[in-house]
């Protein structure tokens, strides 16, 4: 079972508020913009979501804005030295950047879980 959404390259973690009685959520990843929604059944719950993203990719449309992506496709890891001293050995034995020793390892890793 999972308690993610996902539409359009977009994704949300789903919560149930005890207090509103009611399943919730939030856009994940967007910096500048925040899409909320809720719903007390699961049909609700999922409406509001694609409306909510359906709405910001037409607002964005409509103010010729670029919208927000949850990746950008880089990010920076703080590895500890010596996880990154053994990293950039390892790159260099392997004759690949350290960059492509950490995505293939990603790759690896995300496929056994």
């Amino acid at each position: 079972m999972s308690n993610i959404m996902k539409y359009k390259g977009y994704w949300a973690k789903i919560e149930y508020s005890e207090e509103d009685e009611c399943f919730c959520g939030k856009v994940e990843g967007l910096k500048r913009n925040l899409i909320s929604f809720e719903g007390i059944s699961v049909e609700e719950l999922k409406k509001d979501f694609k409306d909510g993203i359906d709405s910001y990719l037409s607002s964005c449309k409509a103010n010729g804005d670029e919208p927000e992506k949850p990746c950008k496709g880089s990010l920076n890891v703080r590895l500890g030295v010596e996880l990154h001293c053994k990293a950039k050995m390892k790159s260099i034995e392997e004759n690949i950047s350290i960059n492509e020793l950490i995505k293939e390892a990603l790759i690896v890793y995300l496929k056994t879980n």
